[in-house]
């Protein structure tokens, strides 16, 4: 990443040298925090992030979320919408209310190791802030959105409604780190509860075998609903850049164990890389987004990744 940009949170992004980059504005999750208020962070960020979206001519899709799609072949011309190809040089065509609604839904992991952080965030704290940003993202484009936390099972459930923002995001807001951890029967429980095809947020550090999140991620997928999968990770998880022997314990089981991070550190880093490419490669095959997290990195580069995911999504079918 750049250093962060000298400009104020409000004004427009210079161009940049990659698509990717457009809307940016790096924010520091840790700066987040100190605001506190986490539907205040969430609105600050999503309204600051789709400004510099509309005010950047670079987009590839539409900036008028809940309105327009992208044109593919077979679409019928005569709602293409003339004004927005006269601002964007590119074929949009406009949305009534009623075929842009869908179910959005976090489903988010609260088990004992979402709670460690070697910074100023925990995995959860940077989970919470992303959580409520895409709820609130999704929301302003008039989803349904919904809410689950779930450690071995569900813990806290919302269903997705239009009317169910301020309760998502409460719900989000008092999540907190506990016990061990499984996918199975809390994923397996939303999806007989999610009769209505939507789109799934999975947020989780995925400490379980790559087979045992397919199979927990196989309903929701066979039920027909979007998946997106996103891995977070603390800066230190990937590294192991720890310089003094320790005791290590397992947050979730309690062992503990007496480390000397030097003497295990390349073959940890090893074992890490191994299981983020194993698991988006066996997500990939099952037709499931994914995306690693380091939650040392600033968040708004996640909204446009999750936008151009779902974008993608939505013009596959």
């Amino acid at each position: 990443m750049t250093n962060p940009p000298t400009t104020p949170p409000s004004a427009p992004p210079e161009r940049p040298d990659d698509a990717s980059q457009v809307g940016v504005r790096f924010i520091d999750p840790a700066a987040l925090a100190r605001i506190g208020n986490l539907e205040l962070v969430a609105r600050w960020v999503v309204e600051g992030f789709i400004s510099g979206l509309h005010r950047s001519p670079h987009l590839g899709f539409s900036t008028d979320f809940a309105e327009h799609r992208q044109y593919v072949p077979g679409d019928d011309i005569r709602h293409i919408d003339w004004r927005v190809y006269a601002r964007t040089e590119r074929y949009y065509l406009k949305e009534f209310e009623a075929d842009t609604n869908t179910n959005f839904m976090v489903l988010l992991d609260v088990s004992g190791s979402m709670g460690y952080g070697s910074g100023a965030l925990t995995k959860l704290a940077y989970a919470k802030y992303l959580a409520a940003s895409l709820t609130y993202f999704s929301h302003r484009q008039r989803d349904r959105v919904g809410f689950a936390s779930f450690d071995e099972d569900i813990l806290d459930y919302v269903p997705p409604s239009a009317k169910h923002l301020q309760q998502v995001l409460y719900s989000i807001d008092r999540a907190t780190p506990r016990g061990q951890g499984s996918l199975g029967r809390a994923l397996a429980k939303i999806a007989e509860s999610q009769r209505r095809r939507g789109f799934m947020l999975l947020l989780s550090d995925l400490y379980e075998e790559p087979a045992r999140v397919i199979s927990a991620l196989g309903p929701l997928r066979d039920a027909g609903h979007d998946v997106v999968v996103m891995q977070l990770l603390d800066p230190m998880e990937r590294t192991f850049d720890f310089s003094d022997a320790a005791t290590f314990e397992d947050v979730e089981s309690g062992v503990r164990l007496p480390v000397v991070p030097s003497r295990l550190r390349a073959e940890y880093q090893r074992l890490v890389s191994e299981h983020v490419a194993t698991m988006q490669r066996r997500l990939g095959e099952h037709r499931i987004d994914y995306t690693l997290v380091d939650t040392g990195k600033p968040l708004d580069a996640l909204l446009f990744d999750y936008l151009l995911r779902r974008e993608r999504l939505r013009t596959v079918k």
